[in-house]
């Protein structure tokens, strides 16, 4: 972990739904835990018996309140070892690491309105989102879509909170998000964020470029596993070190339980920190991140250690 991290103990565990449970993090030293704005994360690291596992999760409390932080875990059904580590593993008292908290999926303070699109667990952005957009006098809408009423993690809450700004679709009654309709009717100057699975998000976004949203009106977040794939082997040209990389691990976890030190902050292909030099590739470079344009993923040159991948025999690093 850098030089920023934090240590913390688990105050409280709370089961929210079937799949979904909320952590409550102090100091271990009993501090101020760093101040944080809406839409923040922070990235656990989790040992698990010398495995490290790093996730990234969002801050769901207010931003005025830092005795405590608050994240939810979704286990996750091909969960990479974290989502599982702490529903099965992370008790009441159990020490963890943490980063300091950063901010890719601010509030605009420009916008006119805001409409705040969440799938699932993607609700969680929101939860601290929420705060900043009260006590800015914000003009909102929330939009809230699950598979069933169990699975409405925070939905009850919401409801009291927002009132008729939250308006919830549940898949098994049929209840549908039309997201076109919802974005064709916002007033100029309305930003709109989106977080949940991959599908949604891509719609959101595909649907608001069509209409003719400014691409700084819009706005995404994604925490999902990175996919797997074959594994493959990347050799790092500054150290002469090889490294595998197995099917179910990403490149930058790889490289960090090789003992590599390499600069990350979301680690879900947004953010552009942990941008690694390509110097030879004899195969495919498989993109799956969100920063590089499509000009620089076809030109073979850069590549996202922490969502992407390779299919070759031969990868070469400027690391």
């Amino acid at each position: 972990m850098s030089l920023n991290s934090v240590n913390v103990k688990v105050a409280a565990i709370e089961r929210v739904t079937p799949l979904v449970k909320h952590f409550t993090l102090v100091r271990e030293d009993g501090g101020k835990l760093p101040p944080f704005s809406g839409g923040s994360h922070i990235v656990v690291s989790m040992d698990a018996g010398g495995k490290v596992y790093r996730n990234a999760y969002s801050l769901m409390g207010s931003p005025e309140d830092t005795d405590a932080y608050h994240i939810s875990v979704r286990r996750q059904e091909r969960s990479r070892g974290g989502s599982v580590f702490m529903h099965d593993k992370v008790t009441e008292g159990s020490a963890l690491q943490i980063t300091a908290p950063t901010n890719l999926f601010a509030i605009s303070r420009m916008g006119r309105k805001h409409v705040l699109i969440a799938g699932g667990i993607g609700i969680t952005p929101f939860m601290s989102q929420l705060h900043d957009i009260a006590r800015n006098g914000f003009d909102y809408e929330l939009h809230y879509a699950f598979r069933s009423p169990e699975h409405g993690a925070f939905s009850d809450q919401l409801k009291a909170r927002c009132g008729e700004r939250a308006h919830f679709y549940v898949d098994s009654n049929g209840k549908k998000l039309d997201i076109r309709e919802v974005l064709s009717r916002q007033p100029l100057g309305t930003h709109v964020y989106v977080c949940g699975p991959g599908t949604m998000v891509a719609a959101v976004l595909e649907t608001a470029r069509d209409l003719g949203w400014p691409e700084r009106h819009i706005h995404s977040e994604q925490f999902g596993a990175p996919p797997g794939g074959e594994p493959f082997k990347v050799a790092l040209a500054k150290s002469g070190l090889e490294v595998e990389v197995p099917g179910d691990t990403s490149m930058l976890q790889a490289l960090e339980d090789a003992g590599v030190e390499i600069d990350s902050l979301c680690r879900g292909g947004a953010c552009g920190r942990c941008m690694t030099e390509v110097l030879a590739c004899d195969g495919e470079l498989l993109h799956h991140d969100d920063y590089l344009s499509e000009a620089e993923k076809a030109s073979g040159k850069k590549m996202m250690p922490c969502v992407s991948r390779a299919r070759c025999t031969h990868l070469l690093v400027n690391l």
